[in-house]
C-alpha cells in the first residue's frame, strides 16, 4: 500500500507546483472523459515538463507502487484517459510538453513533444509547404501522443494509413523509468523487433510516449470534393473500385452516408442545405487532391470519373465543389453526423471494421437483424468505405430515457453487434482503441493465443502493472491482474 502523503511530497518536490497538484478543483476536470461517461478519482494530477521528468516521476511511481494513466487531450472515446475509481492512480498529463524538436522539411520529418495538438502540428508544418497526412473531427484538442498510443485514424486511411503508417521514430518512458529513443528514422533496420510498432496502439499500457519523429508530405495544392448521389451501399462499393481505377492516387478520401444520417444533420445544423436536388438512399463523400504542377488535369479527372460512372449506372447524381468554401461544406455534413445523431436521443455508437469487400454485406445484415431483434430500434452505419471502418450506431426507439437505455438494453444490443462483428472476421475497435469500454468485450471475443501474447508482453514490460492499469488487456482467466 502506497504511503500517499509521502508519495504526494515527493512528488511535489520533483516537479514543482506546476507539475503535480492535488488540489479537488485542479484535479477534478481531468477526471472525466469528455462524453462523460467514465469518471474516477486520482492521488494527484502530474504535468512534466520534459521527458527527463516524465522518467523520474515514472521511477518515483514505481517506488511507491502508484499507478498511472497517461492522458493526452482527453478527447479519446474509450474510456482509455480516465483513472478508476478506487482513487489510487494519479493521471499523468502531457499537456506542457509541446515543444517541436526539429523540423526538417528537406526529409519531410518533423519531431515533437507528445503534447503537440494536432491542429498545431498542422499549421506548423503548412508553413514549411507540407502537410501531415492524418485529420479528425477532435484535431483542435487531440495531441500527438494520444494518436499515437490509440493508433488513431481518421478521413485520409484510404491514402496514407492509420497514425501507425506516420510514425517513423518514437520516444517513450517505460515502467521502470527507463527511456526507450528510437527518433531517428532509418529506411532499413533489421537490428531485431521493430520496438516502437509495439508501442502505437498499446494506449499508455507498455510505455509513455514522449516525443515522435513523423513523416511530412508536400501540401496539396487544389482539391475536388463530390458529393454524389447512390441508390445502394453495394453501389457505393462499385463505385470505389471505379474511382480507384480511374484516379488512382489522386483518391484521397472515400465516405459513405446513408440518406438517415444526412437528413438528421440538415436538421441539425438550420443553415445547412443539401448538395442536391433529389432524395437518394446512399450519398457518397470523394475528395480526390493534386499537388503542384497536377492541378491542371484535376477538374478534367473529376469529371471524367463522374460521368463514365454515370454511363454505368453507379451513381444517381452528383456535384462537385466549385470553391473551397463548398468544399469545407461537404464535409461539414460529414463531420457533423455524430452530434446531429445523438441530438435525435440515445443510441449506441459503434467503432467497428470488417473486411473492406464485406463492409456492404455487413451494414445491410446487421441493420436488418438488429431491428428485427429490437423492435423500435434504428440501425445505420457510415464512415470510410475505402478501409472497412464503419461507425455503426443503433439509435434507442422512442421515449427510450437516455442514460437507462445506454446501461440496460443497449449493453445488449452492443454485445450483439460485436458477435456480428467477429462472424464477419471483422474487429471491435477500428480507428478508437479497447481502453475500458471494450476491455472485457476483447477478452470475451478475441483469439486466446493472441490474448496470451498481449499478457505476457504487458507481463515483461510493467510487471508491476501500473501503466494504465484496467485498459486495454483483458484479465487473465480467473481475474488475476495481467
Amino acid at each position: 500500500m502506497a504511503n500517499i502523503d509521502m508519495f504526494r511530497r515527493e512528488a511535489a518536490d520533483l516537479l514543482g507546483t506546476r507539475g503535480f497538484t492535488f488540489d479537488p478543483e485542479l484535479v477534478e476536470p481531468w477526471l472525466t472523459d469528455w462524453r462523460g461517461r467514465y469518471t474516477g478519482k486520482a492521488v494527484g494530477l502530474a504535468s512534466p515538463a520534459s521527458t527527463e521528468e516524465v522518467a523520474r516521476f515514472v521511477t518515483l511511481c514505481a517506488a511507491h507502487d502508484v499507478p498511472i494513466v497517461p492522458q493526452g487531450g482527453n478527447s479519446g472515446m474509450s474510456g482509455g484517459a480516465t483513472p478508476d475509481e478506487s482513487g489510487a492512480s494519479v493521471v499523468l498529463s502531457l499537456r506542457r510538453m509541446n515543444s517541436f524538436r526539429e523540423v526538417n522539411a528537406a526529409a519531410r520529418q518533423i519531431t515533437c513533444d507528445a503534447g503537440v495538438v494536432l491542429q498545431t502540428l498542422h499549421d506548423t508544418v503548412e508553413m514549411e509547404g507540407l502537410r501531415f497526412p492524418l485529420t479528425l473531427g477532435g484535431k483542435g484538442s487531440a495531441t500527438i501522443g494520444g494518436l499515437i498510443s490509440t493508433n488513431a485514424g481518421g478521413t485520409q486511411v484510404l491514402r496514407h494509413g492509420t497514425m501507425r503508417a506516420q510514425v517513423l521514430g518514437i520516444e517513450a518512458v517505460l515502467a521502470d523509468g527507463t527511456i526507450f529513443s528510437c527518433l531517428v528514422p532509418l529506411k532499413k533496420d533489421n537490428r531485431g523487433f521493430d520496438l516502437k510498432q509495439l508501442l502505437i496502439g498499446s494506449e499508455g499500457t507498455l510505455g509513455i510516449v514522449t516525443a515522435a519523429t513523423l513523416r511530412l508530405l508536400p501540401e496539396i495544392a487544389e482539391r475536388r470534393v463530390a458529393w454524389i448521389g447512390l441508390s445502394s451501399i453495394s453501389k457505393a462499393r462499385e463505385l470505389l473500385l471505379h474511382c480507384e481505377k480511374m484516379v488512382g492516387d489522386a483518391l484521397e478520401a472515400f465516405e459513405i452516408i446513408p440518406a438517415h444520417c444526412l437528413d438528421s444533420v440538415l436538421a441539425y445544423l438550420p443553415e445547412a442545405r443539401s448538395p442536391l436536388a433529389g432524395a437518394n438512399a446512399w450519398h457518397a463523400l470523394v475528395e480526390l487532391v493534386a499537388g503542384s504542377g497536377e492541378t491542371d488535369r484535376l477538374d478534367q479527372l473529376a469529371e471524367d470519373m463522374l460521368q463514365s460512372a454515370l454511363e454505368r449506372d453507379l451513381i444517381e447524381d452528383a456535384v462537385i465543389s466549385t470553391s473551397e468554401a463548398q468544399a469545407e461544406a461537404f464535409w461539414q455534413l460529414r463531420d457533423s453526423i455524430s452530434p446531429a445523431e445523438r441530438a435525435i436521443g440515445p443510441a449506441m455508437q459503434h467503432d467497428i471494421s470488417v473486411p473492406v469487400a464485406r463492409m456492404p454485406e455487413f451494414v445491410e445484415t446487421a441493420s436488418s437483424r438488429i431491428e428485427e431483434r429490437f423492435p423500435g430500434t434504428r440501425a445505420i452505419g457510415f464512415g470510410h468505405l475505402g478501409d472497412g471502418n464503419i461507425h455503426f450506431h443503433v439509435l434507442a426507439p422512442p421515449g427510450a430515457v437516455r442514460g437507462e437505455w445506454e446501461r440496460s438494453d443497449g449493453k445488449v444490443i452492443s454485445a450483439y453487434v460485436h458477435d456480428l462483428v467477429t462472424d464477419f472476421g471483422g474487429s471491435i475497435s477500428a480507428e478508437h482503441g479497447i481502453g475500458q469500454m471494450k476491455r472485457d468485450e476483447l477478452g470475451r471475443l478475441g483469439d486466446p493465443v493472441a490474448l496470451g501474447l498481449m499478457r505476457s508482453v504487458k507481463q515483461a514490460l510493467d510487471p508491476r502493472g501500473i501503466l494504465n492499469p484496467g485498459k486495454l488487456v483483458p484479465l487473465a482467466p480467473g481475474g488475476s491482474r495481467p
